[in-house]
């Protein structure tokens, strides 16, 4: 059965997602431009579309966005730069029906992320979605399902793994040039506009606002509005709440639990420890601004992630996010270098930097060599870091250490935590189990 707009729109998205398999998708020619539609850009989705324009071999030929005034605002500035108007789409069922769309860049609320990655590989179509992929452990292993299922490209949106500098620096840590990798650390020091958010009262949405189709895999829950009579979730605030978001952790932070995953090289944790609050600020926010968690691996290894809204000094001639890594040998620090522990550099100027581009490079790349090799952030290294984020933030959420199995990715019998891998869904918008 193909995936019609009356099939999207007229039935379950567990009945659309057990209609079958799409096609594998279309072979681009040399000149053949990838048509892509970007799917919420009222944030981060708006560099998508300004650097998809700028290429020559991709075009935006849809957007869409449940807010009328944001996607008439982009639909403009779309047609202004390029002399075409794109389609324009409130509900991404529509855009995953719509045939004359090659991929989508998703740039949704986390909650959003992996459903709209699962719709887009059953519908044949190839992805670019932003950081996190996933609210939840459950959710990033059928987001990876997905992509292998339907033979897709799915690029995870924490840029640093096409970093040239740094795919070399991490591949000799890989092969032991300071030692075995014993303590990976990162942390965040953001503050800009992570400051308190006022407390909240129940509202109308506006108008040019579809509350459900925002809210989508989520239960319903009321629209706020501040004090000042400003959206209290929406347009980013949405990040402090967990039924949309993550907090700090999954935000900035994911970026620099990226690249401490990646160095440390040992996948899942066995154990994580978090503590924290949400200290000094008096408002509805329920993530934590200052947050401290481990990561125990099952060779005795740690990783380390330190998340503080409220400010600090940069640290190592580092700015506000960075990472470090310590082996049996030496340190390394990012965007510094290695040292040996008696804190000399150690040069690696004579070790060659691959080739590499820009994510949107290797994104589109990936979509027409369809090689995995060219596709330097995949869903499964996406779902690797982004389930540390979740682990740690249920350890935060009960306060006090949980137990993981890597193999199971569950709780073993620690009922308490399991209930926090998977959410209750809004019928309709149910995340479809494929693994």
């Amino acid at each position: 059965m193909k995936f019609t707009r009356r099939h999207f729109m007229g039935t379950s998205a567990a009945a659309v997602m057990a209609a079958g398999t799409m096609a594998k998708g279309k072979v681009f020619g040399a000149n053949e431009k990838v048509r892509v539609c970007t799917i919420g850009f009222n944030g981060q989705g708006g560099s998508h579309i300004k650097e998809i324009m700028s290429r020559p071999d991709a075009e935006i030929v849809a957007l869409c966005d449940v807010d009328s005034k944001v996607l008439e605002r982009g639909l403009g500035a779309v047609e202004k730069a390029t002399g075409k108007k794109p389609k324009a789409y409130k509900d991404m069922r529509e855009v995953m029906a719509d045939k004359d769309i090659d991929a989508v860049t998703i740039a949704t609320p986390n909650h959003w992320h992996s459903l709209a990655a699962v719709w887009a590989c059953q519908a044949g179509k190839d992805v670019y979605v932003e950081k996190p992929i996933s609210w939840s452990v459950w959710e990033g292993r059928q987001a990876v399902a997905a992509a292998e299922k339907n033979g897709r490209v799915v690029m995870h949106g924490t840029q640093s793994r096409s970093n040239a500098k740094l795919i070399r620096d991490i591949k000799l840590m890989h092969d032991g040039f300071i030692g075995k990798i014993v303590h990976s650390r990162g942390y965040v020091y953001k503050t800009g506009n992570r400051k308190a958010i006022g407390h909240g009262k129940k509202s109308n949405p506006p108008e040019n606002l579809d509350w459900t189709l925002w809210q989508g895999p989520s239960p319903d829950h009321d629209y706020l509005v501040n004090e000042g009579g400003r959206g209290l979730q929406v347009p980013y605030n949405w990040h402090w709440f967990w039924q949309y978001g993550n907090g700090e952790i999954g935000n900035q932070g994911v970026h620099e639990i990226d690249i401490a995953v990646w160095g440390h090289n040992r996948g899942l944790p066995i154990k994580a420890y978090s503590t924290g609050g949400r200290y000094a600020w008096d408002d509805d926010g329920e993530t934590p601004n200052t947050q401290a968690t481990s990561f125990t691996y099952e060779d005795g290894s740690m990783l380390t992630f330190e998340v503080r809204n409220l400010g600090s000094f940069p640290e190592g001639g580092q700015d506000d996010c960075s990472d470090s890594f310590f082996g049996e040998k030496g340190y390394y620090v990012r965007n510094v270098g290695f040292f040996g522990y008696d804190n000399k550099p150690i040069s690696v100027e004579d070790k060659p930097m691959p080739e590499s581009g820009s994510k949107w490079d290797n994104w589109f790349k990936a979509i027409r060599t369809r090689k995995p090799e060219d596709n330097f952030a995949p869903a499964l290294a996406a779902h690797l870091s982004s389930a540390h984020i979740h682990v740690g933030n249920i350890a935060y959420r009960l306060g006090r250490e949980v137990h993981f199995d890597p193999k199971t990715e569950t709780f073993g019998n620690d009922e308490e935590a399991n209930k926090l891998l998977k959410r209750e869904y809004r019928q309709g918008f149910e995340v479809p189990q494929l693994a």
